[in-house]
């Protein structure tokens, strides 16, 4: 598998390599050089098969020979240990749970393959691996490492700003596990991390490695459960697919888009988010301009610079799609709640995340079409919102019920990235 560097088109890399470094030269995200395509034969056959054969097929088409087919299997079956069902919520609606793994979210899919494959790549050598987070990614991550041998993860998430579940969930492993809580809001920490990958020095002193969603390996395991869901639904529906996508860092909607590229039959897309709506007024005025950051009840789409948004841009390039074919919304935190609440009225308890991408699904789906939602996390990672919400108790589920009451671990630092330097380096 060839990729290369979106802001460098001559710097051309392996999968192996992508992996490994995260982000190319000037920051630039890794693309995949050949873009596969199943026929729809193929398409077929694929969706009677099980979810772990499938998803092997789906990335040894974008892999090729550097991880052999057993391999890659193994790797595959490691990973994906949970399942990602489909729920109805009306007759023409679905939702579907990305939350049956071990950190109650969609990311540890991503989270548990790539840290699959770096090990399998990396053997002995040391890794550094250097996230930022919004709330979920730090916990898939830190679950899907821990205690993996020669790894070292270092976390960055904004402090105050996420969820105290969803702190509880991954300040409190240890281990090789560190998590610093940064003054600031989350774009302040993935700039942090940004100034990292462009220090060499450090990146060679420890191996550092990112575990975003920009890394090439996450994404392309996000690709499965899009195949995933549609083998779960009836022909008919198959037919007409509206797949809304809860949107920050757009790596889930990059992920959709590259299974639509696949040959996966999505009839379009829709693009929602909250306040920190940067696409939505791209696509609706051409003008790329991002707002400060604001805090919303869906706190891991609290993202106003998306760095996923190139990728996207490329992928429509490419395939000759046009740019106003993509759906979009914004939906602010008044007719989030109201959301959760009609959800609830119908027998579904949701959080804000999937919320807003129901609320955007149900205004542009039309008739003889059939809607999926994603459903991101568990509503009880949002415990303290949802019950007030809705105004009932939900109960913990044993995942986090095991972290609730544990001492959290995170060291705290300024958004500057000095300290941070000092912090990653010091023991070296």
């Amino acid at each position: 598998m060839k990729l290369y560097n979106l802001k460098d088109h001559n710097e051309q890399v392996s999968f192996s390599q992508a992996v490994t470094q995260g982000l190319g030269r000037n920051q630039g995200l890794f693309f995949p050089h050949e873009l596969p395509e199943f026929s729809l034969t193929d398409i077929d056959e694929m969706l009677e098969m099980d979810f772990v054969t499938r998803s092997s097929k789906i990335l040894s088409a974008f892999i090729g020979d550097e991880i052999s087919e057993a391999q890659l299997a193994a790797l595959v079956k490691a990973a994906f240990t949970f399942p990602a069902p489909v729920k109805p919520v009306e007759s023409d609606v679905g939702c579907l749970e990305l939350f049956h793994g071990p950190t109650l979210a969609f990311k540890d899919f991503g989270g548990r393959f790539m840290a699959q494959v770096l090990a399998h790549i990396s053997g002995d050598k040391p890794v550094t691996i250097l996230t930022a987070t919004s709330g979920d990614t730090g916990a898939a991550v830190a679950h899907a490492f821990f205690g993996l041998p020669n790894v070292r993860v270092v976390i960055l998430y904004p402090e105050g700003k996420i969820s105290p579940l969803q702190e509880k969930l991954f300040c409190t492993l240890g281990g090789n596990i560190e998590t610093v809580a940064v003054k600031g809001d989350f774009d302040a920490c993935q700039a942090l991390v940004k100034q990292a990958f462009d220090d060499e020095e450090l990146k060679v002193a420890l191996g550092l490695n990112s575990a975003n969603s920009i890394n090439i390996s996450r994404l392309l395991a996000q690709i499965c459960y899009y195949f995933e869901a549609v083998a779960q639904l009836p022909q008919e529906a198959r037919n007409q697919l509206v797949v809304s996508v809860p949107s920050g860092n757009f790596g889930d909607l990059t992920a959709g888009l590259l299974a639509k590229s696949l040959g996966l039959p999505i009839k379009r897309f829709i693009a929602a988010t909250n306040a920190n709506d940067t696409v939505p007024r791209y696509l609706a005025g051409g003008e790329w301009a991002p707002n400060a950051t604001v805090a919303t009840l869906s706190n891991a789409m609290d993202v106003s610079q998306p760095n996923n948004w190139p990728r996207v841009e490329e992928l429509f390039r490419r395939k000759i799609w046009r740019l106003n074919e993509l759906g979009y919304a914004t939906v602010d935190d008044d007719t989030t709640k109201a959301t959760m609440r009609t959800l609830d009225e119908l027998g579904y308890v949701s959080e804000p995340h999937a919320a807003i991408a129901y609320r955007a699904l149900r205004d542009q789906l039309h008739n003889g079409e059939y809607g999926l939602f994603l459903g991101t996390a568990h509503p009880a990672k949002f415990k303290e919102s949802v019950e007030v919400i809705l105004d009932k108790t939900l109960p913990l589920p044993e995942e986090l019920a095991a972290r609730a009451d544990l001492e959290l671990l995170s060291h705290f630092l300024p958004a500057d990235y000095a300290q941070l330097r000092t912090f990653m380096l010091r023991g070296k």
